[in-house]
């Protein structure tokens, strides 16, 4: 027999209570710092030492107060992508403590703690709605989601005549840095990979058209062999992992676990197997507590690093700015990191790159102001709808700003257009029909 539908709901408010998120969210912190330490095992420049282990404790423990803001804040985009941010952070703030290079390490951390706060303050709280000045009616919203179906088949056609391989994802490197597409392909590919298809996702499983969701989940697989990525790859498994959580979470829960159940997982596997790299849980540890967190977290290390000897962007590796400006750096930041430190491909988020990169470590905190309060108005685009969908709509999303700054994440992988698109929705949608 199944549980009466009240005390399903009934579990899952308890789940969401202060006391619950509370704890969950101290126990989070502390799992970011244990696997950080693991981490230091076979990343050389994420380094460990015991004799300053107190310290790092001292300052774990204090920037986790900070993770109290998300239990007294409401869920919403901001939400969703603050705690991954938090989480970023406090893994900076540990390797600080240990890092491998040299720059004002006090500093740096002090900025980078400040940063988050002022960025979480229009993130976290700035909600009121936008007035639809545009709102589609549900016949034609629904015309809008065969649209981006129409549109995604089509970008996938054109791009995989410049580059469809199925290879095995260990070896996606010896062909990815020879892919080129044209910058109209480049750009549809990240709209429809990053925001439409997710949306659409998201659209097509809470209304109960699963066939349509698994075909928009198919789409999005073939975007592998085309782009090379592992983003590609586990997209599908990700959002259908987001839907099933939070069927039975609520959506801040759902939120905070989606980040804290892999890391716990890879923790606890490598720790009880003491497995390499190169085996089935060390490729699960690399790729959820190294690639999806520490690397994030690493990347503002080697940013204060490099930008504390060079001159600074002033913003000017934005392409729309950089014929505007006389720019220090030709390249892109992530060829520059490259060729510097020999890390590979080294993208970052808003915190390294309109941060660090473009104003200095001391002037950061503004920019990440700024920068909460523009994705603030995904809050705003998206207030009356279902915070399920609003989860699973930009489930993508967090992962792309841990990675990229914010202007590419707003316009080439479609942000901007995300907001539009929750705009326009008709607030009826996800009503019981009568």
């Amino acid at each position: 027999m199944s549980a009466p539908p009240g005390i399903f709901t009934d579990l899952r408010s308890r789940l969401d209570s202060k006391a619950v998120l509370t704890s969950l969210v101290l126990l989070h912190s502390a799992v970011t710092c244990l696997s950080l330490i693991k981490v230091a095992t076979f990343q050389y420049y994420i380094s460990f030492s015991g004799e300053r282990v107190w310290i790092a404790v001292i300052v774990a423990l204090g920037f986790s107060v900070v993770s109290l803001l998300f239990v007294i804040a409401r869920f919403s985009f901001g939400y969703f992508v603050g705690f991954y941010f938090y989480t970023m952070i406090l893994g900076f703030l540990w390797i600080d403590v240990f890092s491998y290079y040299s720059y004002p390490q006090l500093p740096a951390g002090i900025s980078a703690a400040l940063a988050l706060v002022l960025f979480l303050l229009p993130a976290l709280f700035v909600k009121a709605p936008l007035r639809q000045l545009v709102k589609l009616s549900n016949a034609h919203f629904e015309h809008l989601l065969t649209l981006i179906l129409v549109i995604s088949v089509v970008t996938i056609a054109v791009a995989s005549t410049y580059n469809f391989r199925l290879v095995s994802v260990a070896r996606i490197y010896d062909y990815r840095d020879t892919l080129e597409f044209p910058p109209a392909v480049r750009y549809l590919t990240g709209w429809v990979s990053s925001t439409l298809l997710p949306f659409a996702f998201a659209c097509y499983w809470l209304l109960g058209h699963r066939w349509r969701a698994g075909l928009v989940l198919g789409l999005l697989l073939l975007f592998y062999p085309i782009t090379l990525t592992k983003f590609a790859f586990f997209t599908p498994a990700w959002l259908i992992a987001l839907a099933v959580l939070s069927r039975f979470l609520e959506a801040r829960t759902s939120a905070i676990a989606s980040i804290f159940v892999p890391m716990l997982l890879g923790l606890v596997l490598i720790v009880l197997t003491g497995a390499p790299l190169n085996s089935i849980p060390g490729r699960y540890f690399d790729l959820v507590n190294i690639r999806m967190m520490a690397t994030a977290s690493s990347a503002l290390d080697i940013y204060n690093n490099f930008f504390s000897s060079h001159p600074l962007t002033w913003f000017c590796q934005i392409s729309v700015l950089k014929p505007l400006m006389h720019c220090p750096y030709q390249a892109p930041l992530a060829v520059v990191m490259q060729e510097a430190y020999d890390l590979g491909n080294l993208n970052a988020s808003l915190f390294a790159t309109e941060g660090i990169a473009s104003v200095g470590l001391y002037l950061a905190p503004l920019a990440a102001l700024a920068s909460g309060f523009v994705l603030a108005l995904g809050n705003r685009t998206s207030a009356g709808l279902p915070p399920r969908f609003v989860l699973m709509s930009t489930g993508v999303l967090p992962h792309v700003l841990l990675n990229v700054p914010l202007s590419v994440a707003m316009l080439t992988h479609g942000t901007a257009i995300l907001f539009l698109l929750w705009y326009v929705m008709p607030r009826s949608l996800f009503e019981p029909k009568t």
